[in-house]
């Protein structure tokens, strides 16, 4: 669970972002670009793959710095065994940085892939039993940085989110906007099965919003970030073809996998921070098709 060690919020004086050319981290550094000082690392600043990385990162901390750390490979860019090795080489850079640095806070930016597929219903305390190697790689990555922040004697917050989406989202990942996307450009929505699973999505702004939160609260432990509405991605095509207001063709597929479906117990998240904005399937769209057209 959550423990928030700063009851009235206050933004730490300089926020260093490591993954700060992807996806999230872009969107991140925007949004903490108006409360604090950011420094965003992508792999051009410093390689985490790299022989010297430990050393190069270490250059760019200082004392009282929170750090945020995103940059991970993702499934996109694939999904063997060689893939979770690099991301853990990328973990043991971070972990050889910190351990020369007193920083104030540490964020991880993990995945809701590290619970059980079985769960019913997930929780904070839901069993990590991940089915993927993208999900072990995650919990391999917190055990990692678990022992980091014990050393280093600093407060640790994982930060679990489901698919994340919304504008500037380059993965292609199934879901909000491959749907957009390909409804936009061909007119069109493939999907598995007949799109029966039903999901949960996150707008990238309300992960950034949490994340501001974490970091204003200086909080520890582990949170899940989600809507706590779970939809077929048949009913996600549908709402895209809505919100493109045009014919669109949703076409189903011969079934390679059982139907599994993910709900999430949002009390946790709500009782850590009742006031904070959760974006509508139906606005996240709007604002991402918005977006794109821009």
């Amino acid at each position: 669970m959550l423990k928030l060690s700063q009851s009235d919020p206050a933004a730490p004086t300089r926020v260093v972002i490591i993954g700060a050319g992807g996806f999230i981290g872009a969107a991140l550094s925007h949004t903490l670009a108006r409360e604090t000082k950011v420094v965003g690392l992508g792999s051009k600043d410093v390689d985490l793959l790299s022989n010297d990385a430990a050393t190069r990162l270490e250059s760019q901390l200082a004392t009282g710095d929170a750090v945020v750390f995103i940059s991970a490979l993702t499934p996109d860019r694939g999904r063997g065994l060689d893939t979770v090795i690099r991301n853990l080489r990328m973990t043991e850079s971070v972990t050889k940085a910190l351990a020369g640095k007193a920083i104030s806070q540490l964020v991880y930016v993990s995945s809701d892939a590290v619970y059980d597929d079985a769960t019913s219903l997930i929780r904070e305390t839901s069993p990590c039993n991940p089915s993927t190697f993208h999900g072990a790689m995650h919990l391999t990555r917190e055990i990692a940085l678990r022992q980091a922040a014990q050393a280093g004697k600093f407060p640790l917050t994982l930060i679990r989110p489901t698919a994340v989406y919304g504008p500037g989202d380059t993965h292609g990942a199934y879901g909000p906007n491959r749907f957009l996307n390909t409804a936009a450009k061909e007119g069109r929505v493939a999907l598995f099965g007949e799109g029966e699973e039903r999901r949960d999505h996150l707008f990238i702004d309300d992960l950034c919003a949490l994340t501001s939160r974490c970091l204003g609260h200086r909080t520890e432990g582990v949170i899940n970030a989600v809507s706590g509405t779970a939809v077929s991605f048949r009913e996600v095509a549908e709402r895209a073809q809505a919100v493109l207001a045009r014919p669109v063709t949703i076409v189903g597929s011969p079934r390679a996998n059982p139907i599994t479906h993910r709900h999430f117990d949002t009390s946790a998240l709500r009782a850590a921070f009742p006031t904070l904005p959760i974006t509508s399937l139906d606005e996240g769209l709007k604002r991402t098709l918005a977006a794109m057209k821009a």
